[in-house]
């Protein structure tokens, strides 16, 4: 997929931890009872979706039975196990993992890139992106690029994630004019996030955002306070001496069969007024 030079897509990155002490990992019943614990759903309940019994559901848990694969992946889909997760249940159960881990550049994800590729160009000059689970952008359309005026470069060197650049001071924070209300609005949503789905990565970058300082002046003005209230919470951020707002959208894809493409979302903004959309059309570069 083509890239703007500026947004390249990150690196894999690979941790090595050396020196520790090696702690035997959760069995398979641990791992279901503890996401059974987080949707709040009780053995019972379970049962009746997985047409089981709350006997041999506690008797997983309990590690006194061993489930097939097949009851692994199906109490896995009852209780909304993110797809990279089921991969852990499953080798967690003595078995291989079921959903492959390709990534966008594999030559097999070639009809993928190009669909969203298309996406991205054809929703120009509004801006849209593709990000990963941690928010890493991997293609961003010129509408995105006419934003990112005055972020420091650091923020765009690769890795380069879209919650930093959004939230960072030297990002674009300082002209986000209702930046209290736009920083709230995504920590709340990665905090979502994290409630839904185990992830490290995320939950390391949740605290760093989350730690940035606001700006001692500006970003207090309130999005409903222009005499009427939006039909959603928009960005409004400074752009070229005008205010320009937007309304964000994620759309991710339904039944994935790969833990890459379950992990992807393609976030585009929506003008929230005639004068944005009017403003984009000159800004956006050709």
């Amino acid at each position: 997929m083509a890239r703007p030079s500026t947004l390249p897509r990150a690196p894999s990155r690979f941790r090595y931890l050396r020196g520790m002490t090696t702690v035997a990992p959760p069995g398979v019943g641990a791992l279901l009872r503890a996401w059974r614990d987080r949707r709040r759903i009780s053995q019972l309940e379970l049962a009746l979706r997985a047409d089981s019994s709350a006997r041999h559901i506690s008797f997983i848990e309990t590690g006194r039975s061993r489930p097939s694969q097949e009851m692994v992946l199906r109490l896995a889909d009852h209780l909304d196990v993110p797809v990279r997760e089921r991969n852990a249940l499953l080798i967690a159960a003595g078995y291989a993992p079921h959903y492959p881990e390709r990534s966008v550049d594999d030559p097999s994800m070639s009809a993928l890139r190009e669909g969203m590729e298309r996406l991205l160009t054809g929703y120009e000059p509004y801006p849209a992106l593709v990000l990963d689970g941690t928010y890493e952008v991997l293609a961003a359309n010129r509408g995105i690029q006419a934003l990112l005026e005055g972020v420091a470069d650091h923020l765009l060197t690769p890795p380069v994630n879209a919650m930093r650049i959004t939230l960072h001071p030297d990002g674009l924070a300082p002209r986000i004019r209702n930046l209290r209300e736009w920083r709230g609005h995504l920590l709340d949503q990665m905090d979502r996030q994290l409630a839904l789905m185990r992830s490290a990565p995320l939950r390391e970058l949740y605290d760093e955002v989350a730690g940035y300082p606001l700006p001692e002046s500006g970003g207090r003005e309130s999005a409903t306070g222009g005499g009427h209230a939006p039909f959603a919470l928009p960005m409004m951020i400074e752009h070229g001496g005008r205010v320009l707002s937007f309304i964000s959208t994620i759309a991710t894809f339904n039944t994935p069969m790969d833990v890459t493409v379950s992990e992807l979302a393609i976030e585009t903004f929506l003008p929230a007024d005639p004068e944005t959309a009017a403003a984009l059309k000159g800004i956006t570069p050709p």
